[in-house]
């Protein structure tokens, strides 16, 4: 699998709602980050699709290298 695109090296900080589904964008091409538009289509990349649990701010990850998709692990730091 090639790699996502970089989208920042912050993370993205979000209010996250209970039983909501959500679609983390795992190519970096999303219009909509950190959230999937599609934008994938052309490429092997899937979305992340979760439900969140409970509500809670959650840093999102934008550098798309994290190991715990969709949180952030910083990962960015070795950009």
């Amino acid at each position: 699998m090639g790699k996502a695109k970089v989208t920042s090296t912050t993370p993205k900080m979000v209010q996250l709602e209970g039983g909501k589904t959500y679609a983390w964008c795992a190519c970096g091409k999303s219009e909509n980050q950190p959230w999937c538009n599609g934008a994938h289509a052309d490429s092997e990349f899937t979305p992340n699709v979760f439900k969140a649990e409970k509500s809670k701010d959650a840093a999102i990850c934008m550098c798309k290298q994290t190991k715990n998709p969709p949180y952030c692990d910083g990962s960015h730091m070795s950009l």
